[in-house]
């Protein structure tokens, strides 16, 4: 499976984001155990902007940074302890837009099991891992739509040991599954199941 995966991402060609916005990027642990896992985090409750959402670990590229790997592989460290050293690249996914107009880029990264991994409590109340057969399997409890400057997006929600997993680290996940596992999963085919029609959202500009 994840050699297959390698591969896959490897010959990938992400789309990037050329316009001049603020830029994040982020880290997609993937566990490498028998049944491989994806690693995530819950932001701490007490945080004034998305509290309590699952995400995975990033922020916002820093002027020392030297790329946006870099930026992924040092708020990694910052936020769940993970050495840098220990993750080994698998591949980029393509540059998503948040809603305050961020440019996020995703990395792929694989690290090895049972790491004495800590969630830095002024951000974080907990790192999780799900099997990625969850996700392969298509477990979604519902499917959120979300129309975004007039274009609707087919965003799967799911629910993990009492975490739901949506919203914009979904839209990444679902790239990570059509493209480094050939899963038929799109975010612009309406999927069956379970829709739910979220107001209309424009994304910030700066």
């Amino acid at each position: 499976m994840l050699e297959n995966l390698r591969e896959r991402l490897q010959a990938h060609r992400p789309r990037r984001i050329s316009r001049r916005l603020p830029e994040a990027s982020v880290l997609l642990p993937i566990v490498d155990r028998p049944e491989p896992t994806l690693l995530f985090t819950r932001r701490a409750g007490h945080l004034n902007t998305h509290s309590g959402q699952v995400a995975f670990p990033g922020g916002k590229r820093e002027p020392g940074d030297a790329d946006l790997l870099a930026t992924a592989l040092r708020e990694s460290r910052e936020e769940i302890a993970l050495p840098p050293e220990r993750v080994e690249l698998l591949g980029r996914l393509s540059d998503v837009i948040s809603l305050h107009g961020i440019r996020v880029t995703p990395w792929v990264g694989l690290i090895p099991p049972d790491l004495p991994l800590t969630p830095d409590p002024g951000e974080l109340d907990a790192i999780f891992e799900v099997p990625l057969t969850h996700f392969l399997e298509d477990q979604r409890t519902h499917t959120d739509v979300i129309r975004v400057d007039g274009r609707d997006y087919y965003v799967p929600s799911y629910r993990a040991d009492g975490h739901v997993i949506w919203g914009l680290s979904a839209m990444m996940l679902v790239e990570l599954l059509a493209e480094g596992f050939a899963m038929p999963i799109s975010l612009f085919e309406r999927p069956s199941g379970d829709l739910i029609h979220l107001p209309e959202r424009r994304v910030s500009r700066p």
